[in-house]
């Protein structure tokens, strides 16, 4: 009887640790989609950071010419970016500094609600000051931001649409 039991008890073990076909497959296609993954195209910092200069630039030209929903679009895009440059960059340690950019950010955000184009200039002053600043603390200070002297496309209108 004892050993019956013994045997029965090694067939149940044995049948417990037998991973079935189905679970094979799965673990197949797991181990499959992580080496997709871990392969997958991941946009870098340099790319991030191209993507705000421009909205830098479109930014000044949409609040000089006081094209707030314009302004508002492009620092909402430069949000989105310095968003994703902490989703995707986490194994870059510039982006330990990247929390300096917040204040002047929701600053000029501010001016943007508020159609206030004197506290849009000042504070776009510090937002372009502040990225030059985090360039410098993450050695890269020979990268200098500066106010834009000519709009970035020449295929875009930065004034008020004209109403109908």
């Amino acid at each position: 009887m004892k050993k019956i039991i013994f045997l029965l008890l090694m067939v149940s073990i044995v049948a417990c640790n037998t991973k079935t076909e189905n679970e094979k497959k799965l673990q197949s296609r797991i181990d499959s989609l992580e080496i997709k993954l871990n392969n997958s195209y991941k946009p870098g910092l340099g790319e991030f950071m191209s993507s705000i200069q421009i909205h830098h630039a479109k930014l000044w030209f949409a609040g000089q010419n006081k094209n707030w929903d314009l302004a508002d679009f492009e620092i909402k895009e430069i949000k989105e970016a310095l968003d994703n440059i902490n989703k995707y960059c986490t194994d870059r340690p510039e982006i330990k500094a990247l929390g300096m950019i917040d204040e002047p950010v929701d600053s000029i955000s501010k001016a943007i609600q508020d159609k206030d184009f004197a506290a849009f200039k000042n504070n776009f002053v510090v937002l372009t000051n502040t990225c030059t600043n985090c360039h410098r603390e993450t050695n890269h200070g020979f990268n200098v931001l500066k106010i834009p002297d000519n709009p970035p496309f020449s295929d875009q209108d930065f004034k008020l649409p004209a109403k109908n």
